[in-house]
């Protein structure tokens, strides 16, 4: 049976989601600008027409917005989407134009820049860390527990108590790596490469694919090897001065598996379809809200390193592509040249454009809008 969280709890934990991590994202932001003497004009919790607010001793306006879902800061000097100042920067007093971003040292305007993303990261560290501290590390060995019979681990000739050391040249080191590794390979050969009664071996076979729908009606896709695991499973404690170093390995674990999912993707191994946007991540968050706290807990952990992620990516519209001109701008000794950093923005901009207008196809197609109108024209 189809469930389904319903509208008002959707939008509810797609606001606690999207809100929070956005302006936590801003709040790095914020906090690094403050640490290197940058002054913040306003910081707003929400976009659009403020609801309420005051302003504190340093001059930065705190304002509730009406559209909880996200929000800024915007410091002195009134910059562009571009990094480029005001036209008025260069009239400003020099003791105002001091506490400007502009007018601070490349390396700590980076900072600033980084610090959106690093507090995306460390809000998963910190989930992460927390749930491995309460609920301890339980590793799966990569040991073949049985095989599906006419699957790609059968034609690999794969059989139980075999223990899988790599797969495609990847060394794997517990179960959930080989799932994570073939889960976005439906259809693509591997290499696997294991050992039997204490001798080395290896096998060439093709990824499966396996297309099932979960609780809530959604169509997943994804690769197949077709074995279970073994029944062994190591669980070891994890003391509360270990659980920080814990989230930052399991969030660069998953932070691999979305590199690694965006090359598949960029080969043509993943579909683009799968590409998902606002409306699916808003019916994700109604969905595991209703599966409970550590669910949504956890869900808000993935989104916070896929925000951060998304943000350092080289494109100029985001963090990411700011701190690319950085770095070029360190290499050249110079700025870019105005003409060039507002090329790179518009193309950057309409880059942005097209792929939330694809991930909103995407989207609507998940939730049969396609399908639905094509069988109303029918």
């Amino acid at each position: 049976m189809i469930q389904s969280p319903g509208i008002l709890l959707t939008l509810l934990a797609f606001a606690i989601v999207i809100g929070s991590l956005v302006t936590l994202h801003e709040l790095g932001h914020y906090l690094a600008g403050r640490w290197f003497g940058v002054k913040a004009e306003a910081f707003s919790f929400g976009f659009g027409r403020e609801i309420a607010g005051f302003t504190d001793r340093r001059g930065t306006r705190w304002k509730l917005s009406m559209l909880p879902l996200g929000g800024y800061v915007r410091f002195a000097g009134d910059m562009n989407p571009a990094s480029q100042p005001d036209p008025e920067w260069m009239s400003l007093p020099p003791e105002e134009r001091a506490q400007t971003f502009q007018a601070k040292p490349l390396w700590q305007r980076a900072i600033i820049v980084a610090a959106g993303p690093i507090a995306n990261f460390l809000i998963a560290i910190v989930i992460l860390g927390t749930f491995a501290a309460i609920y301890g590390d339980a590793t799966v060995p990569p040991v073949v527990g049985s095989v599906v019979q006419g699957s790609a681990a059968d034609k690999a000739g794969l059989k139980s108590g075999d223990r899988i050391t790599a797969m495609g040249g990847r060394a794997v080191d517990g179960f959930n790596d080989m799932a994570a590794f073939t889960a976005v390979r439906a259809g693509a050969p591997v290499r696997i490469d294991y050992v039997r009664d204490g001798q080395s071996a290896s096998a060439e076979t093709v990824i499966g694919t396996d297309l099932f729908k979960d609780r809530f009606g959604n169509q997943v896709r994804r690769g197949l090897l077709g074995i279970g695991p073994s029944t062994q499973v190591i669980r070891t404690p994890v003391a509360w001065w270990q659980a920080p170093w814990a989230g930052v390995e399991r969030t660069w674990n998953i932070l691999g598996m979305m590199v690694d999912g965006l090359g598949q993707m960029i080969m043509g191994r993943v579909p683009v379809n799968e590409l998902g946007g606002p409306l699916r991540i808003a019916k994700m968050s109604g969905e595991s809200l209703a599966l409970g706290p550590d669910e949504f807990i956890g869900f808000i952990a993935l989104i916070s390193i896929n925000l951060g992620f998304i943000n350092l990516l080289p494109v100029p519209v985001a963090d990411g592509g700011h701190l690319l001109f950085y770095g070029i701008e360190a290499i050249r000794r110079r700025p870019i040249e105005p003409r060039v950093m507002n090329l790179a923005f518009n193309g950057g901009l309409l880059a942005i454009l097209a792929l939330f207008l694809l991930v909103t196809i995407n989207d609507l197609g998940a939730f049969g809008v396609w399908r639905n109108l094509a069988g109303l024209i029918g």
